[in-house]
């Protein structure tokens, strides 16, 4: 019987049998339990959620409409209406408007100035404005909820609707502003209308579909928001396209039948009327419920079919004929899985874990007929063939493992090469900055960041002293890292050459030599387009006694700050060596005592951190020298190296960076030092 079944065909037939026993009480139970309660259970089910629902949107929205009134009732408010030429008057109405506008649930709030038609709105999203965002005109379509709210005998209504000029759509709670019967304005708040459907209609539970109605049947709410009435809560009278309830209904006697419990709901207030209607062809339970302090129907209609309807006292017992159901079920299943699949399968798997740990000998059930017996055979043909694939891997591998063994070791030796090489380069490229020269003519005069992104950079400062005052400046080639670094041994030597035939007292005679040596040196015509062999520099000569300095750059900037305030000097717009050729000009400026100068490489302000990536900035950078400028030199180059590491964070440094800062007091030929030596990098 095993052989000619199969082991599928034989879990199969055995589930089937079970399956078959334990629905014939099943279909018993539940024809008669489910037909008797259906209704029952939804007309309780969708009463009480009627209910619920009408507590969940009372609170809130009567909490935005009292808002409303009270900001439109406030004395602030009716004397800005009342003289809004009036500026002690206009600046205390915002002052308060911004405070009622953080208590609305909807973070905004709106008010119309009746005599101008002015309409001045606020919220969270946007900057706080006292200017009117639009005028409101009679002739336009789109201001008619306006002028039919102040035509209307009513004081505040709640209408749902898009404003097309501020492309919103909210829930708006529209307040009269009236001053001895002569209207002021109208003045209120508004609910976000999506977050409003979402909180409170399209939640719902399975096969219940919540609205909310005005008394005529328009819809103000609806999961749905095609269905929406939009407008219809400042119009006094309504239009065959407005959405309504009634429409949705098949025949005049069921029109009839809602109308009818819309008015005993409205008289009752706090009950729920229930009926049975046809909505859209459809068989529903709707249910009714008023509520009086928004003059809102809440309509909930079922969907019988598709929404869980059983209470406690039907629940248990179906619970426990279904539970002894399943328990039947289940021991057949089981015996049959158990007998016809788990035992045979435990077997195997013992077979299989003794293959698993090297003992290809273990005999697997191969005798059986059916499934079992083909997996058994189909695994020992496998693990044959793993043995025979095991064994020549393992040769194999062997021999690649001595392979890459070698490979490694010759990587390594080519790497401690080329570690040794770029940390000769690093002390050749330390040994041409003029870190003594600096430290021993300026002192705590000076002090400067120098952080290569690699082990040697693009980047260098120089420095200059004559009997007559000095040079200093920041250079920042094209390119880091090796590149970078073999251009600065040009660069350098480029500079020393143009400060010998120019001078060291004219930035801007240096800048343009240094150029035309760049140029003539490099022959940027005959390289590929991709090589760049500009330069951004900035220099400054100092000269004693005279109280100014003189200031040249090529796309770089000084920058001078006393902590109150701050300059900027910008530099010529193109780098040496840029396609198109400029002359750079001097800049001469008075020498403030007290002040810190400051030149900086763009890697700098290229550095890019913060949350989402973005470079320093120059606002950030400037902010950042002002509000450290009076600080000893030395401690603003460590607030500087903090300030970037902090906003850098887990990002990599993206360019070399070099930053050079001097100060000078009246106490010597160039001033005397207003803080502790700086450490020069």
């Amino acid at each position: 019987m095993a052989h000619r079944w199969g082991l599928r065909g034989q879990s199969t037939l055995s589930l089937l049998f079970a399956f078959l026993l334990a629905l014939i009480p099943t279909l018993l139970i539940g024809w008669q339990a489910i037909d008797d309660v259906r209704h029952h259970f939804g007309t309780r089910y969708a009463e009480q959620y009627t209910l619920l629902h009408m507590q969940r949107i009372l609170t809130p929205v009567s909490r935005e409409l009292a808002l409303s009134q009270r900001f439109a009732d406030s004395v602030v408010t009716r004397e800005w209406l009342a003289t809004p030429e009036d500026a002690d008057s206009r600046d205390r109405f915002f002052r308060e408007a911004e405070g009622f506008r953080r208590q609305f649930s909807g973070q905004a709030y709106f008010i119309v100035h009746h005599a101008t038609g002015h309409y001045y709105f606020n919220d969270e999203a946007s900057h706080e404005s006292r200017s009117p965002r639009y005028r409101l005109d009679p002739e336009d379509p789109d201001s008619a909820w306006y002028f039919a709210t102040m035509d209307s005998g009513i004081g505040y209504n709640i209408n749902v609707n898009v404003d097309t000029k501020l492309d919103l759509a909210k829930v708006w709670f529209n307040v009269k502003i009236l001053e001895d019967g002569r209207p002021l304005g109208l003045a209120g708040g508004g609910l976000d209308l999506s977050r409003f459907l979402d909180d409170f209609l399209r939640q719902s539970a399975p096969g219940l579909t919540p609205m909310i109605v005005d008394p005529r049947g328009a819809i103000q709410a609806h999961p749905d928001y095609d269905r929406l009435a939009l407008g219809s809560g400042a119009q006094t009278e309504l239009d065959d396209s407005t959405p309504r309830l009634q429409a949705l209904l098949g025949t005049a006697e069921q029109r009839t039948q809602l109308e009818a419990a819309m008015g005993e709901a409205r008289q009752r207030p706090g009950e729920v009327r229930s009926l049975d209607l046809l909505l859209e062809g459809e068989p529903r339970l709707v249910t009714v419920g008023y509520l009086p302090e928004l003059k809102w129907l809440m309509v909930s209609s079922l969907d019988l079919k598709s929404a869980h309807l059983f209470e406690g006292s039907w629940l248990w017992p179906l619970l426990g004929a279904l539970a002894l159901i399943l328990a039947i079920l289940m021991a057949g299943f089981a015996y049959g899985i158990d007998r016809l699949i788990l035992a045979p399968l435990r077997r195997l798997q013992h077979s299989a874990q003794a293959i698993a740990d090297g003992d290809y000998n273990n005999h697997l059930p191969t005798e059986r007929g059916d499934e079992i017996g083909e997996l058994s055979r189909a695994f020992a043909h496998m693990a044959r063939r793993v043995e025979r694939h095991t064994q020549e891997l393992e040769d194999k591998v062997h021999h690649r493992t001595r392979d890459l063994e070698a490979t490694n070791a010759e990587m390594a030796a080519a790497r401690r090469q080329i570690d040794a090489s770029l940390e000769y380069a690093s002390i050749i490229q330390r040994a041409i900055l003029p870190r003594r020269q600096m430290e021993t003519q300026l002192a705590a005069h000076h002090a400067v960041l120098w952080r290569p992104r690699d082990q040697v950079g693009g980047d260098f400062y120089v420095f200059r002293a004559t009997d007559h005052g000095y040079l200093m400046g920041v250079i920042d080639c094209a390119g880091h890292g090796v590149p970078g670094s073999l251009m600065t041994m040009l660069a350098r030597a480029i500079i020393d050459n143009a400060i010998l035939k120019v001078g060291a007292d004219d930035p801007a005679a240096i800048l343009n030599e240094t150029d035309r040596q760049n140029r003539a040196t490099l022959h940027r015509e005959t390289l590929p387009s991709s090589i760049a062999t500009n330069m951004d520099v900035g220099l400054v000569w100092v000269e004693h006694g005279a109280e100014q300095l003189t200031f040249a750059g090529a796309k770089m900037s000084l920058y001078e700050s006393d902590g109150e305030r701050l300059r900027v000097h910008a530099g010529g717009k193109r780098a040496l060596g840029q396609k198109r050729a400029m002359t750079y000009e001097n800049q001469r400026m008075p020498l403030h005592r007290g002040w810190t100068y400051t030149l900086c490489s763009d890697g700098f302000l290229d550095q890019a951190g913060g949350e989402h990536g973005f470079g320093f900035g120059n606002r950030r950078f400037e902010a950042m020298l002002q509000r450290h400028a009076k600080a000893p030199l030395d401690a603003q180059i460590l607030a500087f190296e903090a300030e970037l590491d902090a906003y850098r964070g887990e990002h990599v440094q993206r360019d070399d960076i070099t930053l050079l800062c001097f100060s000078f007091d009246t106490a010597s030929r160039t001033g005397q030092p207003r803080s502790r030596p700086a450490s020069s990098t």
